[in-house]
C-alpha cells in the first residue's frame, strides 16, 4: 500500500493505492499536519485519530508526503521520526508542499514553471525543470502569506473593525461569524493554528463575490502576492507561465487573471487539490525504478 499525502496546515488528504495506481481505500482526510508549528505529540495524535490510518498501517510500504512547514529541516526531521513510527514497514519521502504544487501543476514532468501555493498559507517557486528555487525563505503567516487564507481573514477582520467595510457587507459579517473582541482574541492569542482560524474567515469572500469591496480586496491580495513572490522571478517571466495551487487561487481565477493582464505575466493551469495528480506522478515513477 502506498499512501500519498498533501497536508496543509489545516487539513491533510491522504490517498492509499496499490503500485498501479488503483485506489485501495476513500481517501482519508485529517487536520494540517505542519512540524513547524504542531509538537511531535500533537502530530502523532492527529494521525493516530484516523481509525483507517491505524487499521492498516502495517501494510503502508512508502509515504510520500508534502506538508506546509517542511521546507526546513528541523520540522522535516521531527515529521519522519513521527511517520517512522506510525508507519514501521514504510519508506517514508518528506517534501515541502510547494513541490507537490509543481508535480499537480506542470503539464509534463521536465517543464520549466513558477509555480503559486494560495490555501490557507502561502508561497511561490520556480521549477527549472529539474530543480525547485525559492528565492523567499517563508516567516509564516504573522510576516508573509500574501493572498492566503489567512491574509484575507486578517483583512476582514481588520475592516471590519476599522470600519472600512460597507455597512451591507459588515451586517452580513457580523451575522455569519462571532466578531467579540474577546472571542477573536482569544483565538488568535490563546488557541492553537491562530493561521487556520483566520483563514475560515475567507469562505465569504467567495460568498459576497459581488460586491465591489470584496472584488478589490481579493485583487489587492493577489497584486501583493505578484509584487512580493511572483515577480522574484521576472527574469524566468518572460519564457514560462505562472500556475497556481490551493483553494484560494482556484476560487480566484477570475481576479488572478485580471491581475496577470495588469501586471503582464502569463497564467497556466489552475489545480484545486494535488493529491489527485500527485498520485498519477508517483505511480508513474514507481513503475519507472522497478523496470
Amino acid at each position: 500500500m502506498i499512501l500519498i499525502v498533501d497536508s496543509g496546515s489545516t487539513k491533510s488528504d491522504w490517498m492509499a493505492v496499490d503500485s498501479n495506481g488503483k485506489q485501495l481505500l476513500e481517501k482519508i482526510r485529517t487536520k494540517g499536519l505542519n512540524p513547524a508549528i504542531l509538537s511531535q505529540k500533537k502530530l502523532k495524535k492527529t494521525i493516530k485519530k484516523s481509525s483507517s490510518l491505524m487499521k492498516h498501517r502495517e501494510q503502508v510500504t512508502h509515504v510520500f508526503f508534502y506538508g506546509a512547514g517542511c521546507g526546513t529541516e528541523k520540522p522535516k526531521i521531527l515529521l519522519s521520526l513521527v511517520l517512522q513510527e506510525m508507519f514501521l514497514n514504510a519508506q517514508i519521502e518528506i517534501n515541502e508542499d510547494t513541490l507537490a504544487a509543481v508535480r499537480a501543476c506542470i503539464d509534463y514532468n521536465d517543464q520549466a514553471a513558477v509555480v503559486c501555493i494560495m490555501g490557507t498559507g502561502s508561497n511561490c517557486s520556480y521549477f527549472d525543470g529539474v530543480r525547485l528555487h525559492q528565492r523567499v525563505k517563508s516567516l509564516g503567516y504573522t510576516i508573509m502569506d500574501d493572498a492566503s487564507g489567512n491574509y484575507y481573514g486578517k483583512q476582514l477582520i481588520r475592516d471590519f473593525y476599522f470600519n472600512h467595510m460597507p455597512e451591507d457587507i459588515k451586517i452580513s459579517f457580523e451575522d455569519k461569524y462571532n466578531m467579540d473582541s474577546d472571542y477573536i482574541k482569544f483565538n488568535l492569542y490563546k488557541q492553537p493554528k491562530p493561521n487556520t482560524y483566520l483563514a475560515n474567515f475567507a469562505e465569504f469572500m467567495f460568498l459576497n463575490k459581488d460586491s465591489e469591496y470584496i472584488r478589490n480586496l481579493i485583487k489587492s491580495g493577489i497584486k501583493k502576492f505578484a509584487e512580493n513572490m511572483i515577480f522574484q522571478y521576472q527574469n524566468e517571466l518572460r519564457t514560462v507561465p505562472v500556475h497556481f495551487a490551493g483553494s484560494i487561487a482556484f476560487f480566484s481565477q477570475e481576479e488572478v487573471i485580471q491581475v496577470a493582464k495588469e501586471m503582464d505575466f502569463n497564467v497556466g493551469n489552475f489545480v484545486r487539490r494535488p493529491i489527485d495528480k500527485l498520485v498519477n506522478y508517483h505511480i508513474k515513477n514507481l513503475k519507472k525504478a522497478v523496470s
